[in-house]
Order: C-alpha cells, then structure tokens, then sequence
C-alpha cells in the first residue's frame, strides 16, 4: 500500500470517527480538537469510604430535591433541563418502624472529626480522645449520655436513619449534632447486651438505573478541577462559541472538582465533551454506574 492510499484510509477512518461523533461541521471539530488537548489537572474521583461518617462520601441524596439555584449557568433553559435529569437520578423511599433495635445503626450524620480520620464502627471511634469526654461506666450513665444524644429517649420520641445504596447496608443516625454521645452510648450497650429501640423513620436512597441511562443518553457529566474556570483556553472553548452547559457543585471537600454538564443534543457541547474525555477529565456517569453496581462485603 503507497503512503498516499495510507493518508487516504486515515483520513476516512477521522471522518467516519467525527460523523459518528456528531462532529462533521467546522466549528464542532475545532472544539473538539483544542478541547482534547487542554492539559488541566484532571482527578480521579474517590469511592466513598467504608465508615461511620455521611459525609464522607458524595452527598448524592441532594438530587432529589435539588434546589432550582444549585445550577449555575448562562441559559436559564439549560440549567432547568439538566436539573430536570439530575433529579431523576436518585429515588428515595421511607419506612416507618415501631420499634427499631439501636444497635443495628453503625453511621452518623454528623461532621467528621477535625481529624478527617475514618472508623468502621461505633466502638473504634469510641475508644478515640474525641470522644474522650464521653464516659460511660455503669446503667445510669448510659441512661445519661443516650439522653444526651437524643433528649426525648424515655418519652419514646421516633428517631430518623437514613440509608444509601452507594454505602451499602450501614445504617446512619440523621442528627448532626452529639454524634460522640450517641456512639458510644450505642457501643456501650453492644458491649452490654442491652436491648434498646425506638420508633424509627427510615428514608432510602439509591441510584436508579433508568435515570442513569436517561442521564447518560443525553448529557456528557464531566468532574472539572478547580483551576479550570480560570483557564484561557478552556473558557474560551465554552464561553466564545456560545455552548449551551450547566455547572454543579455537589462534592464537599475544599477544592473539590465541580460537575460540568453538557447536553449531546449539541453538536459543539457534545463535541466539547467529547474532547474534554480525552484529554482526562473524569466521566460522572461512569463513577455513578460504578457506585450503582457496587457490592459489599
């Protein structure tokens, strides 16, 4: 085969690549080019961590009742039809109990230690100095400290769980407040084979399959660094060519990637995309997809 009739079938081979890519007019193969060869300082994004904090990992239960503003961006319209999507992505569920058994809950709702360390069980995060001050020796000092962590404890007053497929089967305590009190309270009666229940509201939340595809059909959900928004090149890739987008905060931590949303239906976003997965920025849909099909041990 001569160079020239190797030329040719690459040539064809790019073509048919960018026709299937939604990418055959000008400007969409402009964007994709420049955009898949930005060099931004891209992150993997972390599976949540098997311990007792919520908010240790990705707050997704947000997306249930995501609020109209959570949404930045230009168009009104584009930020409404991705919120749209986005609320589809998670179901949530509750389920009242009677008298729930106490000593099932392993999590809490409440801010981690300054720390940032993690524990797998009340009884570890029990025998730390953070909850050095928590002294439990005998029946009426649990009486004490139970009554600490929930005031209302004699009275029988409902507690509320909450439950997340992407954390598995643990259990966790919704107050955000007197987390220490509450676990070791809850280890000390483990050790002591009390028993202890209280009516219960438990809500569920989980990943739906059928949201994640319509999600994934119809928006690139990319996780963008920090210092991309400060980027030349890459906001003249998404501001110049007028491209329609929203951005999403949803991670917690300081300096966390933000989520950028980029409907297919657009030759130039879909393009933009398209080339932004190229050159390394994190596909949401796929972390997703990962979380929804997790197992536990």
């Amino acid at each position: 085969m001569s160079l020239s009739d190797t030329t040719t079938n690459l040539a064809s081979r790019l073509t048919a690549l960018a026709q299937r890519l939604g990418l055959s007019g000008r400007v969409p193969r402009m964007v994709f080019e420049r955009s898949r060869n930005l060099r931004l300082p891209f992150q993997a994004l972390p599976l949540p961590a098997d311990n007792i904090w919520w908010q240790d990992g990705p707050p997704l239960h947000r997306l249930v009742d995501l609020p109209r503003d959570a949404l930045s961006g230009p168009v009104q319209e584009d930020k409404a039809a991705a919120r749209a999507v986005l609320m589809r992505v998670v179901e949530q569920e509750q389920q009242l109990f009677a008298d729930f058994d106490l000593l099932r809950i392993d999590g809490l709702c409440g801010t981690p230690s300054a720390s940032g360390e993690g524990f797998r069980s009340f009884e570890e995060f029990a025998a730390t100095q953070t909850c050095r001050n928590v002294r439990i020796i005998s029946y009426k000092d649990f009486l004490k400290t139970i009554n600490q962590a929930l005031p209302r404890f004699l009275g029988a007053e409902p507690i509320e769980l909450r439950q997340a497929s992407w954390y598995g089967p643990r259990l966790f305590w919704a107050s955000e407040q007197q987390g220490e009190a509450f676990a070791c309270a809850i280890a000390y009666a483990r050790l002591r084979g009390l028993e202890v229940s209280l009516p219960a509201e438990l809500t569920r939340y989980r990943i739906s399959r059928n949201g994640l595809a319509e999600l994934k059909q119809q928006y690139h959900m990319l996780a963008m660094p920090v210092q991309a928004w400060a980027d030349p090149a890459f906001m003249a890739l998404l501001l110049d060519n007028g491209l329609p987008y929203a951005r999403l905060s949803l991670l917690r931590s300081p300096g966390a990637p933000e989520v950028l949303l980029l409907p297919k239906g657009s030759a130039e976003a879909n393009a933009l995309g398209e080339g932004l997965r190229q050159a390394g920025a994190p596909d949401v849909v796929a972390y997703l997809e990962q979380l929804e099909n997790r197992t536990f041990a």
